[in-house]
């Protein structure tokens, strides 16, 4: 039986971590904290699980093989390393760490510790992208030639019991909705195009909310043989996401919940619902990612292939923020990732 400790009690513990880590017969959640000192309310967390009044008292006191870190995003690199120096496993909410600067640490303590950093890629199971990932695998738009991906959103998530969203905070989040969505483009796309990234163009600008982070990104991933079209923001009249995959001999698309696949003068239809714009917590995407860091700490799955996807993230971001800093230049990948 692992012993686990949860370290932040939001949105995305409660409403996704707590439940999933509660629906195995594996694990036990025998520690929890929160970096504010907010107490949840008893019935939010597992029975078991003991509360920790710090991070540091967590790690030290708790007795355990892991930690879930579910807190704002500029607290992750510090928390990891902390975990990592006790050596214990580390599953962490996007982003990883907030730029490629943070990444090596992060390697050299896990790689003299024998420990395993595994990042929450959970739109990797979203049904809608599963079965995107399933037709392009099948040839069937044939190569892969440029993604189209927006990201539509009217105001950033919000904070559970927070009179300020972190997310508007760069001392908190780290950067704005670039942080916040384009990492999850970051990790899909690549997988989908099927080649390293060679360059990344990118504009952030604040077009909306009274804020020093960006609400809007516009970017441009180029890759050897294609190219991701990238836009993001929070400052939308209305809530969607909009896909397409252009193949060399047809086209994906997304429509609400729906993925449409023209090709060969034919069209087909699948229902994968939720859409992605579907609220920002996804439980039942969390049971696989619980599942494949639990094989990574006991064997059973192959180690590094998720830290390495991260560590990819945490390029890219940096490199978009590099080029939208240099008016938009292109920023070259080369050996970063």
């Amino acid at each position: 039986m692992l012993r686990g400790g949860i370290i932040g009690l939001g949105n995305v513990a409660l409403g996704a971590h707590v439940p999933g880590w509660m629906r195995r017969t594996d694990v036990a959640i025998v520690a929890v904290t929160d970096v504010e000192r907010t107490r949840a309310s008893a019935a939010e967390v597992p029975a078991a699980a003991r509360w920790y009044d710090s991070v540091d008292d967590l790690l030290t006191r708790a007795g355990v093989d892991f930690v879930d870190i579910c807190t704002p995003p500029s607290s992750h690199a510090s928390v990891i390393a902390a975990a990592l120096a006790r050596r214990i496993h580390v599953l962490c909410e996007k982003p990883l760490v907030c730029s490629d600067a943070e990444l090596a640490p992060v390697r050299h303590l896990a790689a003299d510790n024998g420990c395993v950093v595994h990042t929450v890629h959970n739109w990797h199971h979203a049904p809608i992208i599963t079965k995107i990932a399933e037709l392009i695998g099948e040839r069937a738009i044939g190569r892969v030639e440029r993604v189209v991906w927006r990201t539509l959103r009217t105001a950033p998530a919000a904070v559970r019991g927070a009179s300020v969203n972190w997310r508007l905070d760069p001392a908190l989040g780290g950067g704005g909705v670039l942080t916040d969505h384009g990492w999850h483009v970051f990790y899909v796309v690549p997988r989908w195009i099927g080649e390293a990234p060679v360059s990344v163009t990118a504009r952030l600008e604040t077009r909306r909310h009274q804020a020093v982070v960006e609400d809007t990104a516009t970017v441009q991933v180029r890759f050897p043989t294609a190219t991701a079209d990238i836009f993001l923001t929070w400052a939308a009249e209305s809530r969607k996401n909009v896909v397409e995959v252009i193949g060399s001999d047809g086209r994906l698309a997304v429509e609400d919940d729906t993925v449409v696949l023209t090709a060969g003068g034919a069209q087909r239809r699948w229902a994968c619902p939720p859409p992605l714009s579907d609220g920002s917590v996804h439980p039942d995407w969390f049971d696989p990612v619980i599942e494949r860091f639990v094989g990574e700490i006991t064997g059973v799955g192959a180690r590094d292939a998720n830290f390495r996807e991260a560590s990819l993230c945490a390029v890219l971001e940096s490199a978009a923020r590099e080029s939208s800093k240099r008016d938009g230049r292109p920023i070259a990948i080369g050996d970063r990732a």
